[in-house]
């Protein structure tokens, strides 16, 4: 399908690549690898004709249907969710009217006999045959399969893609890719905005695809599902492995200790060749052999080894104080907003316990860690246990860090002990080797700055760690590093995490958050996957008919206890008037906070997706409204709890 010969780009001194040439066949399942800033996204602009190499070839067929999906993207803001998605069928819906014209055509003629209406009907016959063959009758279930596959309910089709972030918004141009069919699939991290179960619906989804799929990931599960070939990038060259991407760890590994053999065997032979030249330079008779060693000398291409690998290496959490036996105890926990998040909480966390919170963006898991930290209030009893220290990472974690500050430098003023002759071990295994140290956090990206913010808290003494999506912005290297840290930390963990891989083998406890509850699975994160596909729908029913008994329980309790009640005083018709202008003046103000309480929530989210962006990562005036916009938040809802309560008294 696509060809590539001799591709050679150039960004400064150095290539990122020289003499690449492969083929993507037809049903190729090509997992892109290569450590950061290797060329990976670069590779796939090039293969969809967004950018040109310095040198080489691409050739597509011209009957060839590429889609790509690029790690960011300007998104349109206009549409509903189903007419964005709906796009991805505008060659079908352009047949259709066209179908549909000559259809109106063919009724309203009645020259019955004449040639004209005979190739009219010839026209409508075979365009419609063409139509019905592209199966495009079945469009709208298809649109409606994926876009649910993909994580929206469907009452969120008719919601305008403005109130949805970004990371529901790329969902949307991914569904639109996917749905248009095409030939190739060019996948720039196309997990990043996904949870579990929609992983999983896009890795079925591909392998019962036709198209062939290209893919750079940083999920370790997803690629290796998926491909059936890796593709490396590493010094400069492309090296094609025939096998799936866990075979191919393997293969790399006996391939680099080839090189690494070979490259200290050229080191010895040059350092034999230099030794004779310095020590026969000077002898006349030794004149023929000297220079015939340096011309070899000159002629030798020095031997390339890939750079260590840093996921060896091991870090430990520095030893704090011991906490009590239950750090996290939840009884009776509800969170509201304009609507319930989640209610009727009851877990208890063990002291060194590893669990993970899962579930669907938007079901809550990220507002019970606000709750376990005490940034926003809540109901019910949430109690944190003795000797707690809590070390948090969240995505706004990184604003927070000194501007003035270089990468080293922030790093060294937490580090104590034997850790600081390592600084620059660690700061390699999370991407910021050599030169990268020195740089300012000022000009850092959002996604370096939620590194840098993650190596912080690897080094400071807590005993319970409370992570939200901590392996977003880490390669699989700086992920195993952070991994492993955390299955030798002595301490309890909570994990907000959709990376599988991640998650396998380090928790031992699953909850499940999902329609206002949470559930709670012992074991591993692939046994709560297997029970909840064998018992997927068996679960949700008797999740839904868990929330739908809480209104009649409710009113039948009201209902037993209003005989007993004492009967109020009859009112005066001016003091019920006056009681219903203030219940009317309460629930008006109840409805007012939460107007602004979602406009705040809808602002933050869009400061945190401007503030991922590089280009703004430094944006002063950004980082000031999302600190401005987070206080009004917490000042509002404690404002709408009041008012809340007011309302109920009356």
């Amino acid at each position: 399908m696509i060809s590539v010969e001799g591709l050679r780009v150039e960004f400064g001194v150095k290539p990122l690549f020289t003499g690449a040439s492969f083929v993507v066949n037809d049903r190729d399942r090509l997992a892109l690898v290569g450590k950061n800033g290797a060329g990976k996204s670069t590779l796939l602009k090039i293969l969809c004709g967004q950018q040109q190499p310095t040198a080489g070839t691409v050739n597509v067929p011209t009957d060839t249907t590429i889609g790509y999906l690029p790690q960011v993207m300007v998104l349109a803001d206009d549409t509903t969710v189903r007419q964005e998605a709906m796009k991805a069928f505008a060659d079908v819906t352009r047949m259709k009217e066209h179908i549909d014209a000559m259809n109106r055509q063919l009724s309203e003629r009645t020259d019955y006999e004449s040639s004209e209406y005979m190739a009219l009907v010839e026209r409508f016959t075979q365009e419609h045959e063409r139509y019905m063959m592209m199966g495009a009758d079945g469009f709208e279930a298809d649109l409606e399969r994926t876009l649910t596959g993909l994580g929206f309910s469907r009452t969120d089709l008719e919601r305008p893609t403005s109130e949805f972030s970004g990371g529901w918004r790329m969902r949307i141009e991914l569904a639109k890719i996917l749905l248009g069919k095409p030939d190739v699939l060019l996948l720039d991290e196309p997990t990043n905005h996904l949870d579990i179960e929609s992983i999983q619906w896009l890795e079925q989804f591909l392998a019962q695809s036709s198209s062939a799929v290209v893919l750079v990931s940083h999920d370790r599960a997803f690629i290796n599902n998926v491909s059936n070939r890796t593709l490396e990038i590493s010094c400069g060259q492309i090296v094609d492995y025939k096998v799936k991407y866990n075979e191919y760890v393997v293969l790399r590994r006996e391939r680099r200790e080839q090189q690494l053999r070979a490259w200290e065997n050229q080191q010895k032979e040059m350092q034999d060749m230099r030794a004779f030249i310095e020590r026969f330079r000077y002898q006349a008779t030794k004149a023929v052999q000297v220079q015939q060693k340096i011309k070899q000398l000159e002629k030798m291409v020095p031997i390339e080894v890939d750079e260590v690998d840093n996921s060896a290496m091991h870090l430990k959490f520095p030893p704090c104080l011991r906490s009590g036996d239950y750090p996290v105890i939840c009884d009776e926990v509800k969170k509201t907003y304009a609507h319930v998040v989640f209610e009727h909480v009851n877990l208890t966390i063990k002291r060194g316990e590893k669990v993970a919170f899962v579930g669907k963006n938007g079901e809550g898991k990220s507002t019970l860690v606000k709750c376990i930290m005490g940034e926003i209030p809540f109901e019910g009893t949430l109690k944190i246990g003795h000797n707690v220290e809590i070390g948090y990472f969240a995505q706004n974690q990184a604003q927070l860090l000194d501007e003035t500050l270089t990468v080293h430098q922030t790093i060294d003023n937490v580090a104590k002990g034997d850790i600081r002759l390592r600084i620059n071990d660690i700061l390699g295994a999370f991407m910021f080797g050599g030169e990268a140290s020195d740089k300012r956090v000022k000009v850092l990206s959002g996604g370096e700055r939620s590194r840098l913010a993650m190596i912080r808290l690897l080094l400071e003494p807590v005993n319970l760690l409370i992570l939200d999506e901590p392996t977003n912005h880490l390669d699989m290297a700086s992920k195993d590093v952070l991994k492993e840290a955390i299955r030798t930390f002595d301490g309890t963990a909570i994990i907000v995490s959709h990376d599988r891989e991640f998650l396998d083998g380090l928790v031992t406890k699953v909850y499940e958050f999902g329609g206002g509850r949470v559930k709670e699975h012992l074991g591993g994160i692939y046994d709560f996957l297997r029970s909840r596909q064998i018992s997927d729908l068996n679960q949700l029913g008797t999740l839904h008919g868990g929330k739908s008994d809480v209104t009649p329980r409710k009113a039948q309790a009201s209902s037993e206890e209003s005989p007993v009640a004492p009967a109020p005083k009859a009112q005066s018709y001016q003091e019920h008037k006056e009681q219903q202008k203030r219940l009317r003046k309460a629930e008006k103000a109840v409805e007012e906070s939460e107007r602004k309480i979602s406009d705040m929530e809808r602002r933050l989210r869009e400061l945190d997706e401007l503030l991922m962006k590089p280009e703004n990562a430094s944006n002063m005036e950004f980082v000031t409204e999302y600190t401005t916009t987070k206080k009004a938040l917490d000042d509002e809802v404690e404002r709408w709890e009041r008012l809340s309560e007011e309302l109920e008294q009356l």
